[in-house]
């Protein structure tokens, strides 16, 4: 076995690098695919001219960061540089708009998937297509562009994601993973690409604009797991590592958008898995023996990166307002002068929720910074709601807080099980949600009825992920699925620890988003009238 120098000095790490909601992420792996250096850059989205974007600069800026911190956890771990690795995966949020002309200037500000402005677009596919088509979609931001007149359209090239964006400009080839390509436009499992019958509608639907493209003129080549994407060009190994070390020509994988890669962290790509990633914002995804019986609104339709078939649930808004709260206690313990130490904060936070009444003694939390399509609200108030006569104590407000971050999620995913009466095996959660052990674990198992599993790699996350995939185009000798690949390889059958429901937990979790369902009015109040 090498060391982990050795690894690098050889040129036979791998590096994953995620475009998440705050933070950009780096994770170099060594052959046995565990993490052995980091590196990342925190940024935040803008809200310009009422649209949620990230500059073309921040983009770049934030990647040559990212990877310059990496270079120095490298440095200080290993005395050493990275001049090549064995592969490279690039893996963003997905959805959005990010339009190009054949300059490859962007033609307007990158729009985010946190964009609702698209409700006219996405309904009026959803039922030209027969199929749920959510607000966040590329292929909504680019019709409701189309509705609203924009000049811009007439000019588009191209039309990609941030991930689709970051490896078209570093391995010059404009493709993209088909789970990420599965949230543009719709993608038909048996090919594994757009679907047909949906291109030739859209194409029919604004054909009397006259535009001098067709649909699948303008979208990335849509990719499989384990097929060859490019390779680093000079220019882009210079745009990713600035000191000029990185060598021209590594392998680089079909890039992913973050959904994917949180089903490959968490070893869900199989039949009958799931996962639930929570951060910024939250989803589960969970992959299906058969279609569902019909659309939901509620429920997207998207594949993993091998192509199967996966019903997500999508919800704007997780963590964000409880960091909002944490800071608060964060600012009183600096006002008392006691020396702040934020992993212990969210700590015994997080942990005192366990103590709180199944049901939070009645209060509610309404985590929505942002709009949330599954409950209809097209811009969010954060919102915390309690009665005279509620139990209002610590441990039951941290409980409403941590339940109010998931219980979006419950209301799409009660869909999946009660009406659908899908089956799973095992589902697995990743991300900050997760990070104190036990605690949203716990209260995730309570509001979907199901045993819940945490993995000690939960907390790496995307980054990680796509590093698995880039590992999956170069290190697959076997020629497994990417599932075997996963099961047999990566995870060697660990996974993880499992937390089940207890019926106190289950019942408490359902009156309290009874109570929350009745109680959406106040958050739609609060919408209108600020």
């Amino acid at each position: 076995m090498m060391t982990a120098k050795q690894v690098i000095e050889s040129g036979k790490a791998i590096l994953g690098i995620e475009f998440g909601s705050t933070r950009i992420k780096a994770v170099l792996i060594d052959e046995e695919n565990k993490p052995i250096a980091q590196g990342s850059h925190e940024w935040e989205n803008q809200l310009v001219d009422g649209l949620w974007t990230y500059s073309t600069e921040a983009i770049w800026y934030g990647l040559q960061d990212c990877y310059a911190d990496l270079r120095k956890d490298v440095l200080k771990q290993y005395d050493c540089e990275i001049e090549t690795l064995a592969a490279i995966g690039f893996s963003a949020m997905m959805h959005g708009y990010m339009a190009f002309n054949k300059e490859q200037q962007i033609l307007v500000p990158f729009r985010t998937w946190r964009n609702t402005n698209t409700g006219k677009a996405a309904a009026e596919l959803s039922e030209l297509f027969n199929y749920n088509i959510p607000l966040r979609w590329s292929i909504s931001h680019l019709y409701q562009c189309i509705l609203d007149n924009e000049e811009h359209v007439a000019d588009i090239k191209y039309l990609t994601t941030l991930a689709g964006y970051v490896h078209w400009q570093v391995t010059g080839q404009f493709v993209l993973g088909v789970g990420d390509a599965s949230g543009m436009i719709p993608v038909d499992p048996a090919t594994k690409t757009y679907d047909a019958a949906m291109v030739e509608k859209f194409d029919k639907l604004v054909s009397m604009k006259q535009y001098p493209w067709k649909l699948l003129d303008i979208l990335p080549k849509s990719l499989s797991a384990g097929e060859s994407a490019g390779f680093l060009t000079p220019e882009g190994a210079n745009r990713l590592d600035v000191s000029g070390h990185l060598k021209a020509g590594i392998p680089v994988c079909p890039p992913e958008g973050d959904a994917g890669t949180g089903m490959v962290a968490t070893n869900a790509v199989k039949q009958r898995t799931g996962n639930v990633s929570a951060g910024t914002s939250s989803f589960s995804m969970i992959v299906l023996e058969k279609p569902l019986s019909k659309p939901y609104e509620m429920i997207d339709m998207v594949t993993t990166p091998d192509g199967s078939l996966v019903a997500m649930v999508h919800c704007n808004n997780c963590t964000s307002d409880i960091n909002a709260w944490v800071g608060l206690f964060k600012e009183y313990q600096q006002l008392l002068g006691v020396p702040v130490d934020m992993n212990e904060l969210y700590g015994k936070l997080f942990n005192k929720a366990l103590e709180g009444d199944a049901d939070c003694g009645g209060l509610i939390s309404f985590n929505y910074v942002s709009g949330e399509p599954v409950t209809g609200l097209a811009d969010g108030r954060p919102l915390f709601v309690r009665s005279a006569n509620d139990k209002f104590n610590l441990s039951n407000f941290m409980r409403a807080h941590l339940y109010g971050a998931i219980g979006v999620l419950k209301i799409g995913n009660d869909i999946l099980f009660k009406e659908e009466n899908i089956e799973v095996d095992r589902i697995t959660g990743h991300g900050g949600y997760f990070k104190t052990a036990g605690v949203g674990q716990r209260m995730l198992a309570a509001a979907l009825n199901s045993p819940i599993s945490v993995m000690e790699t939960a907390g790496e996350g995307g980054a990680w992920g796509i590093a698995l995939l880039a590992g999956y185009v170069v290190n697959n000798a076997k020629k497994l699925s990417l599932a075997d690949y996963l099961e047999e390889v990566v995870f060697a059958g660990n996974t993880g620890v499992e937390i089940a429901p207890t019926k106190e937990d289950v019942a408490g979790f359902n009156a309290y988003i009874e109570n929350y369902k009745r109680c959406l009015p106040i958050e739609q109040s609060a919408v209108q009238s600020k």
